[in-house]
């Protein structure tokens, strides 16, 4: 009869040796997917001959995409999108901290000569590692209740740079607390992220990336150019009259003669045709400035629907249903 002290030692001989097994298998796979030729080898090094890379912007890159998933080597290089995503992976897999300087300094290089910047319209932006110098910003404070306009004034793999005025309040005091930073996209979307505060040197502060990005759309549906008087009241319950100057199912584009900000909640009051009286809530996307002599006294600014819209997103679907059967001539129709 085996003693209870027998059974135990064989239980974690096996048990160990399964382990031992286990990690020899893991390393095994390592070694491969380190040392092996991937798929798309080929095109790998087609495309880095014609980029004409640097021996150590090349090593980088293969450090990339081995920590990576990616069955293909090319992968890497075909879209912004699986470049930041390899990226994520090697800084997660080693320690952002962990990653010397020089590393750092050629991986932010690549990302400029694979025009993979927020720069390129082309490109998809997926994170904060993407924006570039001078881009406009909106760091919002006490989860949006208070909010200033910025300017990225620096960039790195570690850290993003915008100024900061301290008439705000004290920059310090920011200092080790969560912001969220709003950027505009002309043409695509408002990106959101929240980011920590890492440090302050009397008129910077120094921000986090981040890799999760709420996107709003700004040209999610087809617009159509109008020209409807338009009553807004803001949350002070102030109101003003200003025009109604494109609209959509998801968004517009309004004139007012007061100045605006991102984020900014308001109701407007416009009569749509054939459809009766709209009341709905908005938030302002984007503050174009004076665009218009014939509106030389507005404000342009895009918004978005928000809240309780879906009957006024629905009338306005078929009132722009409406104009385009209208506008077609009787071939067409």
């Amino acid at each position: 009869m085996i003693e209870p002290l027998q059974l135990f030692w064989i239980f974690s001989i096996v048990v160990l040796v399964l382990i031992l097994v286990a990690l020899w298998e893991i390393q095994r796979s390592y070694y491969r997917r380190e040392h092996e030729v991937m798929f798309g080898t080929p095109l790998f090094d087609a495309q880095i001959k014609e980029l004409g890379l640097l021996r150590d912007e090349i090593k980088v890159l293969e450090k990339l995409v081995r920590s990576s998933r990616y069955e293909n080597k090319d992968a890497i290089l075909n879209t912004a999108t699986l470049f930041e995503s390899a990226v994520s992976n090697y800084y997660d897999f080693k320690g952002e901290e962990n990653v010397k300087d020089n590393v750092l300094e050629v991986i932010a290089r690549l990302r400029k000569k694979l025009n993979f910047t927020a720069a390129n319209p082309l490109a998809t932006v997926s994170s904060t590692r993407q924006y570039n110098v001078t881009n406009r910003v909106d760091i919002l404070l006490d989860g949006g209740t208070r909010m200033f306009h910025s300017t990225i004034v620096g960039t790195d793999e570690r850290s993003i740079i915008v100024e900061y005025d301290e008439s705000v309040g004290s920059g310090r005091s920011l200092v080790g607390r969560n912001v969220r930073l709003r950027w505009t996209r002309p043409e695509d979307a408002v990106y959101t992220a929240r980011v920590l505060v890492k440090s302050f040197d009397g008129n910077r502060l120094f921000l986090s990336h981040a890799t999760n990005l709420e996107k709003k759309q700004l040209r999610r549906w087809v617009r159509e150019p109008v020209d409807f008087p338009v009553v807004a009241t803001l949350e002070d319950g102030t109101s003003c009259n200003g025009v109604l100057l494109d609209l959509s199912a998801g968004g517009i584009l309004l004139g007012l003669p007061m100045d605006c900000s991102s984020g900014q909640h308001m109701k407007i009051k416009f009569e749509l045709p054939s459809f009766g009286e709209e009341n709905v809530e908005i938030e302002i996307l984007r503050n174009l400035g004076h665009k218009s002599p014939q509106f030389a006294d507005y404000f342009f600014l895009t918004a978005s629907f928000v809240g309780a819209f879906g009957w006024t997103q629905e009338r306005v679907l078929q009132y722009i249903f409406e104009v385009h059967k209208q506008k077609k001539t009787p071939e067409e129709a």
